[in-house]
């Protein structure tokens, strides 16, 4: 069995819709997973925000625009009656509950609940036109198998458990069609795995049925060598390894969701990233195998705080390190880089959401100095710190400012911070110099 994912531009109009069901009605035996329509999980956010701020006419407003698009997608789609009219009184059952909400108290959960109504809506449609098109199709609600623990991390063995139960029990389908992104947490309510956690959520269910291949179909043709809304003439990568894909996610590559890969790895099952609008189009095929050695693809990630420390009680006291990091734990802030000198550290983080208190406790035994608007520009590929020719991309930054480098804490990675007005520059400098001119690749 294959695990497909299709995201929301995948599935975002009447026309994509219909490739979607040209690609999936190959007879084989298939988990689907699926996004909301592309732009509904955006609107649905945009009417949790005015609900939470108190702007209720506008969040009404929001939510009859949003009605009338769906009701438009299941006229367009679905021609037989008695499905039109079945899936007609589900869309209205979903937006009667979406205004219902107007009159809660705005919680966590209230939001979580508005934005789950996303992927309800597409599989429920999705799925009452691949019954009308004749395939034996069933619906896998996602909240009746996938959850995440105490600590929001995926509840594997209730998954698999779950799953394996809700397959044996229900009628033989071809196609099982189920939600992508949301879940429930421990205590039962309607949570989600964060934007992008579609991906996640198809791993996830590869990972637990031991699945032959996890495809995640989206509008590029596979992961990109340097990202194609800045630099041209970028070309999609053939073969990547786990560690790969996993270190381009993370650094800023929007094609998959930096959690995506963990699942596939640990379970060594292989993820295809392919092109729905050129489904020929070999994509990225992600594996263990590692081929070829060099830079493989450059991403970049913005958003970056770079923060240094510096204190001269840092000279010879084996505490200063623990001390810095358990501030940083205390405010569940991750950090990305990382350099030390005798007297000072510069890090970076990418969630400056509690940066003012961590600076007010780090000035209690050091000075501190605060960059923002920087982004960190990294360099991937199999044994790249290793190559002879590495050394030499750095020729090509010399009017560039480069804040911190990290070398050597990955054979698979370099990363440079460098501020964000002179990110571009770089991903093009680097570009021509790696993939066109010399070759370090």
């Amino acid at each position: 069995m294959k695990v497909l994912k299709f995201g929301g531009t995948s599935v975002g109009s009447v026309e994509n819709i219909r490739r979607v069901k040209q690609l999936i009605a190959d007879g084989e035996r298939k988990i689907v997973v699926l996004s909301a329509m592309s732009g509904t999980t955006n609107a649905l956010v945009a009417i949790a925000d005015n609900i939470r701020e108190g702007r209720l006419e506008v969040a009404l407003d929001s939510i009859g625009v949003l009605r009338t698009q769906y009701e438009e997608v299941v006229d367009r789609l679905l021609e037989r009656s008695d499905l039109k009219q079945a899936t007609t009184n589900y869309v209205d059952q979903v937006f009667d509950v979406l205004t219902a909400f107007i009159s809660e108290s705005y919680t966590t959960l209230l939001y979580n609940r508005i934005v789950s109504q996303g992927e309800l809506l597409s599989t429920h449609i999705i799925s009452q036109y691949l019954l009308q098109q004749g395939l034996n199709v069933r619906l896998l609600p996602a909240l009746d198998f996938m959850r995440i623990d105490k600590s929001g991390e995926p509840d594997h063995f209730y998954i698999k458990q779950s799953l394996q139960r809700i397959l044996d029990e229900s009628l033989p389908a071809t196609v099982y069609i189920t939600q992508g992104f949301i879940c429930l947490d421990a205590f039962g309510n309607t949570a989600n795995l964060q934007r992008g956690g579609s991906d996640y959520t198809a791993t996830i269910i590869g990972a637990v049925l031991e699945a032959e291949e996890v495809q995640i179909w989206t509008d590029i043709d596979g992961m990109h060598n340097n990202d194609p809304r800045f630099v041209e003439n970028t070309r999609a990568i053939a073969n990547l390894s786990f560690d790969e894909a996993a270190e381009l996610a993370y650094f800023g590559a929007k094609i998959l969701h930096p959690q995506t890969v963990m699942p596939a790895r640990e379970a060594n099952i292989p993820v295809r990233l392919k092109n729905t609008l050129d489904p020929d189009s070999y994509g990225t095929l992600i594996a263990s195998e590692r081929q070829e050695v060099g830079i493989k693809a450059i991403a970049a990630k913005d958003g970056i705080t770079a923060i240094k420390i510096k204190s001269a009680r840092m000279l010879l006291a084996h505490g200063f390190l623990k001390r810095v990091f358990e501030i940083f734990e205390r405010y569940e802030t991750p950090i990305d880089m990382i350099t030390t000198s005798e007297i000072a550290i510069s890090l970076t983080i990418d969630d400056d959401r509690n940066l003012l208190a961590i600076r007010q406790e780090l000035e209690r035994f050091s000075t501190v100095a605060v960059d923002q608007d920087q982004s960190i520009v990294c360099l991937v590929g199999h044994s790249v710190v290793t190559h002879t020719e590495t050394h030499r991309l750095f020729q090509v930054l010399q009017d560039i400012s480069v804040r911190m480098i990290s070398y050597g804490g990955s054979n698979n990675n370099i990363s440079l911070l460098v501020s964000s007005k002179d990110k571009v520059r770089a991903l093009q400098r680097l570009n021509t110099y790696i993939f066109e001119q010399v070759g370090v690749s």
